[in-house]
């Protein structure tokens, strides 16, 4: 007499089964990692590039701001200008979130110079951008200097402090592993299931003795795994080729992982929605775009999400795909730890719970 239906060895079948199958479909290699390759490769040529207009600075404490050099920097619309505590702004400019710490200095009279210092403290970090706020400085100096008696109103100096240095891969690779596993989890969990619930396969399924809950165990592990392996190797490409920055090395590669589980988690259960609520497979991808475009752009995938109103972003930082790119930016240049994103994965986790709750009273085998 045979022994007990081992539900556990089923799950596994059923996992390696799917997996032969996602590995052997063309579709899901070129969008999982094909295409976030590609991209990876273009932002990556264009790394050595300038950004956009507008330049991030903040003043130091310390900045006399009763002269007119004080009042044409911060009115000017190509600075960006950040406020905060000291220890906030300094922090901000070691991880590249600004270019330049700004300190007018108003000089002694007769002195060398002009009337005033503008005194740039900066870090290896701010320097792909320092050139460009330099001449926008030297700029309003003419300015202010054609309706002044001096012949020169203020001179410009730069005191560089440790810092990171930050290129252009740090941003966008963390969007493109975002960009990734939203696709493929939403796009091959939600037409899986349902080709699976229309072909009658799981209603075959039900006539095995394996469990309803092995059988979504063994599909969703085998996309789980697929989507680590693709993370993995789009970190091993950005790293090797395009020096992406993982601060605290093999730790921080792993703590990148975690993080897209976690992404995983939440964007395949949004896939299970879909697959329920989909009357058939056209209004699927229609579905899918509705809740994916939205975050493409407005998450910081492609672009900074500073860019955007800043009434907008009090609505887009609690979106699941800003929260795990965000995540990945700090964990990744800034070298924080997963207790240091507490915010971030809580807003992951509450997607997570809220998705899965719902997902519970729709899911639909039949």
């Amino acid at each position: 007499m045979s022994g007990q239906y081992n539900q556990w060895t089923a799950m596994w079948a059923i996992c390696k089964a799917t997996m032969r199958a996602i590995f052997k479909s063309p579709q899901a290699i070129f969008f999982s990692l094909f295409f976030p390759i590609v991209l990876i490769m273009v932002f990556g040529a264009l790394a050595g590039g300038g950004g956009g207009k507008a330049y991030d600075i903040a003043f130091d404490a310390k900045s006399d701001t009763l002269n007119s050099i004080y009042y044409f920097i911060k009115s000017n619309n190509l600075f960006d200008v950040h406020e905060g505590s000291e220890e906030e702004l300094l922090d901000r400019l070691k991880k590249g979130r600004i270019t330049a710490m700004i300190d007018v200095r108003k000089l002694p009279p007769n002195a060398m110079g002009g009337q005033y210092e503008i005194h740039l403290k900066t870090t290896s970090a701010g320097q792909r951008e320092l050139p460009g706020v330099q001449d926008l400085l030297e700029t309003i100096i003419n300015k202010t200097t054609a309706s002044s008696v001096v012949n020169k109103t203020a001179t410009v100096t730069v005191e560089q402090i440790p810092g990171r240095r930050y290129r252009m891969i740090d941003f966008y690779l963390p969007g493109m592993l975002g960009f990734s596993l939203i696709g493929s989890a939403v796009f091959g969990v939600a037409f899986v299931f349902f080709t699976l619930r229309e072909t009658l396969v799981l209603k075959r399924m039900f006539a095995t003795p394996v469990k309803k809950t092995f059988i979504v165990l063994g599909e969703s592990l085998a996309r789980v795994m697929f989507q680590l392996s693709t993370s993995i190797v789009l970190i091993l490409f950005g790293t090797i080729f395009y020096h992406f920055t993982l601060a605290h090395g093999f730790v921080t590669f792993l703590e990148l992982l975690v993080l897209s589980f976690l992404g995983i988690a939440v964007f395949m259960g949004f896939g299970f929605i879909i697959s329920s609520i989909a009357k058939n497979q056209h209004v699927i991808p229609i579905y899918a775009n509705l809740f994916m475009f939205p975050q493409y752009f407005l998450s910081g995938t492609f672009f900074p999400k500073g860019l955007l109103p800043e009434s907008l972003q009090a609505i887009i930082n609690y979106l699941p795909l800003t929260a795990l790119n965000d995540a990945m930016r700090k964990v990744s240049f800034e070298g924080m730890h997963l207790l240091g994103v507490g915010k971030e994965i809580t807003i992951l986790i509450v997607w997570c719970l809220v998705g899965y709750s719902l997902l519970i009273r729709i899911f639909k085998w039949e």
